[in-house]
């Protein structure tokens, strides 16, 4: 059980240490006041409505565009702190947390019934034939 327990919360330490270092780009699609399309890690499609740019630049007709693309860039951390320098209030939360933690799945594998201890009652009479009914 201890086993399975290091296992998890080396497990979760791994997958907190991922998520805090990675960088990802969130790209979104505005058409008007409407978010339309959100894409992560690529650009997003948009909704076909932009405005294309004229082919020559003497024939043009100017009009300002519905649609604009905004982009959300979350920066995760380039370098991990290191626990050197840990104060005795942090070490005492650590270790109630860790002692608590383990402690919570102690007994787990015991099945507890508050019933085990009674016998089941008597049948008398068998009540689902009494309530039968027949069409003939």
């Amino acid at each position: 059980m201890k086993q399975l327990l290091h296992k998890t919360v080396s497990f979760v330490m791994a997958m907190v240490v991922l998520f805090s270092t990675m960088s990802f780009t969130v790209n979104m699609h505005h058409c008007g006041d409407k978010l339309v399309e959100t894409a992560v890690f690529h650009k997003a499609k948009g909704c076909g409505m932009e405005m294309e740019k004229p082919a020559s630049d003497g024939c043009a007709i100017s009009k300002k565009s519905c649609c604009n693309d905004k982009q959300l860039v979350v920066d995760g951390q380039d370098e991990l702190q290191t626990i050197d320098k840990v104060s005795f209030d942090q070490q005492v939360f650590i270790t109630s947390f860790v002692y608590s933690y383990i402690n919570l799945f102690e007994g787990i594998d015991e099945n507890v019934t508050s019933y085990e201890a009674y016998k089941p009652p008597l049948v008398v009479r068998q009540i689902f034939k009494i309530d039968e009914t027949y069409l003939i």
